[in-house]
């Protein structure tokens, strides 16, 4: 093989040195167009801004979504239940793991008990289950009790520690 046929089989990249392409300028602020905005100009756009802000109402939420009408209702239901032995009511005590209501405003409650050996164990749940299908706008209630993952007091509100004296 010749000299020349070896340097073509390659291309080489451009050494720094070398201006390959012409880069593009770079955009600056002095090359901006001045548009002089007036001190009232400028509060008037954003009194508009904020009128427009102000007045967007929120979406209201759907009845079994949190902070719709069921769905907070069964939470207060869930707060007028106390735990027999601890006087603090079961949803601040961190019994209540989920609450779901579905379109047809059926509510399934999971939660769990203290203790496995909780002398209320068969009773709460058909407690619960009552006193939240007698709400209006229920349809039917379930309650699910899981084990999983089990109960400790981390799981309490500040209000129910509060009341405990554990703050």
């Amino acid at each position: 093989m010749d000299q020349e046929t070896k340097q073509t089989d390659f291309i080489a990249a451009p050494s720094p040195a070398e201006d390959v392409a012409a880069k593009p300028p770079r955009a600056r602020v002095s090359d901006a167009p001045i548009e002089e905005e007036s001190a009232s100009e400028k509060l008037e756009r954003k009194r508009d801004y904020l009128e427009g802000f102000l007045q967007k109402k929120p979406e209201p939420a759907g009845a079994g979504e949190p902070g719709g009408a069921i769905y907070e209702t069964v939470i207060e239901a869930l707060k007028d239940i106390y735990d027999p032995e601890i006087p603090v009511n079961i949803y601040d005590l961190g019994l209540i793991y989920n609450v779901e209501v579905s379109d047809e405003a059926d509510v399934a409650v999971t939660m769990t008990l203290t203790t496995p050996n909780c002398p209320v164990a068969e009773s709460m749940p058909a407690e619960i289950e009552l006193r939240i299908s007698s709400l209006p706008g229920v349809r039917d209630a379930e309650v699910i009790v899981t084990w999983d993952p089990p109960w400790d007091p981390a799981k309490m509100s500040d209000e129910a520690r509060l009341e405990l004296g554990m703050l």
